[in-house]
Order: structure tokens, then C-alpha cells, then sequence
């Protein structure tokens, strides 16, 4: 990870990470889709041309002035990795990735599945090259395994499928959930095999944990305990921070997130949150040992005027500042690739008029 004299876009968020002070609320805006838009190209080469999305993220940071670092990530990981099928976004309204086969997607499936080569299916071939490039500018190499057990196990069988075995067939979602765990404990692995391990800063979004989609009991049973395996082996690995998007409203579920590691050896964590999750219970919560970032309403960015997104930035930046090991200013999910510039400009406006601290 970057700690040279010479300056990146990262630059705060990296001082944050190692206990630093920086002198303002860094802005990362988990940005992605708008990024290539911004440049020209279709949105599909975010996830596609490993180049082009590096640049195109590095360029709309430098361009807009926040304190973004390029990331490889798409919320469908799993299908594609494991023999499925994806189709990559084609129209304007499409943001990402869509998943048109599953590979597993009935017991029988789930019990024939085997792990996949590591490292050379999908899009790991893809979010490597990514990383190199992050590696190369000094920049952290923040990468796999893209998204938590839960989301990769129903991207794998369908979410629906997952859902009804969680009733009628625990014993296949409980299959299906040891498979996933063990090949993105074997992905990270893969980047601790081509990166210093303290410069590698796994991401792992889990949307598909969401109380819109399982209750708090079943994330106690099909969650916890794979989720917190996987972080445990991350952190064995040399790794220092885990970077968690916590997506949705898993609000009746933070207190198991309580019981899953995110740093260690007095690394922070970085747990970004939807917006549906109040902001200062998260600080609350989880605040004493890791950097809280989020968590501004997708929607108001691309929906609201730059007015209305100022204010509601404003508003995030005040209660943000009180957590305690930092805070990072971010969209609740992935800002739309429809957003207007002008409000990604009244964000970065925000920060600058209320994001020092004095």
C-alpha cells in the first residue's frame, strides 16, 4: 500500500487506514458504471476490459477531485466464476452485470458442483489484471472475493432457490454454502499470492444477507458461520483490513455482524453501509475499531437535485465525523450510472465545505 511522498488519489483513505488523522472526511463514492459513461465508453467495459476500467475510474476521480481508488467488483459474482452465465450491460439503464444461468440449480447440481480452477474463470482472470494495474500506480490493491458467501451462493443456485432450501433442503443450502466459502478463501489467496499481503484489501459486498430477503434466525444459521470463516482465513492470510459492504437493510442483523472479524493486529476495518442503516447506529456499533463509511441514497444521487444531495451530504459528513477510528463519505450502494455530474460535483462540494476537521 502507498506511503511514499508521492501523491494518489487514495492518499486519505490510506493515511486513515494506518491511524493517521487526514485533514478532512476522505470521499470515495463507490463509483463504477459512471465512470466509463463519463469517459465515453459503454458501461460494459467496467466489467470487461480490465484497462479500461482502471483508467476510466482513476481519470473521473482526478477529474471530479474525489478521493476515490479504482475498484473490479460486480454484485453477480459466483454464476460465472462457477460455469454459469452472465451478460454484461448493453442498454442505458443497465448498470451491471445480469446473471442469465446459474450453474447449480437444484440439489442434485449443488452436489456435483465442483470448485473451479482458481484463478481462471469468470471474472478473476479479469479483477487480477485489474489489481495489477493498482498495484503498478501505488494504489491498494483492493480486489477479491467481490462479494460474501450468502450473495455468491445465490448467484450460484438462484437467490429464490437459496431462499426455499433454506426451509425445505438446509442440508443442500449448507452444501452449496461450504462450496462458495471455500473458493473465495481460495480467490483471496490467489491475490496473497500476487500481491504483499498488507497492501491487499479484500472487498466483500453481501446483499443477498438482507432482511428483505432472510431473517435475522436464518442469517444466525446460514450466514454467520461461513461469513466469519472466511474472514478469519483472510486475516490468517497477512491480510490487515477487510473492506464489507453491508448492502440492504440488515439492520435486525448487525449484531452478528458484531461477531465477525474485520482487521487485526489494530488495523481498522471498512464497513460501508446501505442507506436504509442509520448511520449513527452503525457508528455505534461498529465504530470503536473500524473506519464507517456511506451512506447516501443511490437514488437522491441520480433522482435528486445537486441542492438536495449537498444537504443530505452535509448531513452524513455531521454525524460521520464523530465515529471514532473515522469516516469516509459514500453512496449507500454503487452511484447510478445516470447520475447527473453536477451532482457528484455538489458531493464533492459538500466535503470541502463541511468535511475538515478543526
Amino acid at each position: 500500500m502507498h506511503t511514499g511522498n508521492t501523491p494518489t488519489v487514495a492518499d486519505r483513505l490510506v493515511r486513515l487506514i494506518h491511524g493517521e488523522a487526514p485533514e478532512r472526511v476522505p470521499f470515495v463514492p463507490f463509483i463504477l458504471g459512471f465512470c466509463a459513461k463519463d469517459a465515453g465508453y459503454p458501461v460494459s467495459v467496467t466489467y470487461e476490459d480490465a484497462e479500461k476500467s482502471f483508467y476510466t475510474q482513476l481519470h473521473t476521480a482526478e477529474k471530479y477531485g474525489f478521493d476515490g481508488t479504482p475498484l473490479y467488483f460486480y454484485a453477480s459474482y459466483g454464476a460465472w466464476e462457477f460455469g454459469g452465465e452472465v451478460k454484461m450491460p448493453q442498454s442505458q439503464w443497465e448498470q451491471a452485470t445480469m446473471i442469465t444461468q446459474h450453474p447449480a440449480e437444484s440439489p442434485e447440481a449443488v452436489e456435483a458442483l465442483e470448485l473451479p480452477p482458481v484463478g481462471a474463470t469468470g471474472s478473476v482472470p479479469l479483477a487480477l489484471a485489474f489489481s495489477r494495474y493498482q498495484a503498478e500506480h501505488q494504489l491498494p490493491v483492493i480486489g477479491a472475493p467481490q462479494v460474501g458467501v450468502f450473495t455468491a451462493a445465490g448467484n450460484i443456485s438462484g437467490v429464490s432457490k437459496l431462499a426455499r432450501w433454506l426451509i425445505k433442503q438446509p442440508e443442500t443450502a449448507h452444501t452449496l454454502l461450504r462450496k462458495a466459502t471455500d473458493h473465495l478463501v481460495d480467490t483471496v489467496g490467489l491475490w496473497v499470492e500476487h500481491f504483499d499481503p498488507a497492501q491487499v484489501l479484500p472487498f466483500i459486498g453481501e446483499p443477498t444477507a438482507s432482511n428483505q430477503i432472510i431473517s435475522p434466525q436464518q442469517f444466525e444459521t446460514f450466514v454467520l458461520p461461513y461469513q466469519r470463516e472466511l474472514h478469519e482465513k483472510i486475516l490468517d492470510m497477512g491480510i490487515n483490513s477487510i473492506v464489507c459492504h453491508i448492502c440492504g437493510d440488515q439492520t435486525a442483523n448487525l449484531p452478528h455482524w458484531q461477531q465477525i472479524p474485520f482487521s487485526r493486529d489494530g488495523f481498522p476495518g471498512l464497513l460501508s453501509f446501505d442507506h436504509r442503516v442509520d448511520l449513527q447506529q452503525a457508528i455505534d456499533l461498529f465504530g470503536a475499531d473500524n473506519i464507517i463509511t456511506g451512506n447516501v441514497e443511490p437514488r437522491m444521487i441520480q433522482d435528486g437535485s445537486p441542492d438536495e444531495v449537498y444537504h443530505l451530504c452535509v448531513e452524513k459528513i455531521t454525524i460521520g465525523k464523530t465515529a471514532p477510528r473515522g469516516y469516509v463519505l459514500m453512496s449507500g450502494c454503487e452511484v447510478p450510472v445516470q447520475a447527473p455530474p453536477d451532482n457528484i460535483r455538489a458531493m464533492v462540494q459538500a466535503i470541502e465545505d463541511h468535511g475538515y476537521y478543526r
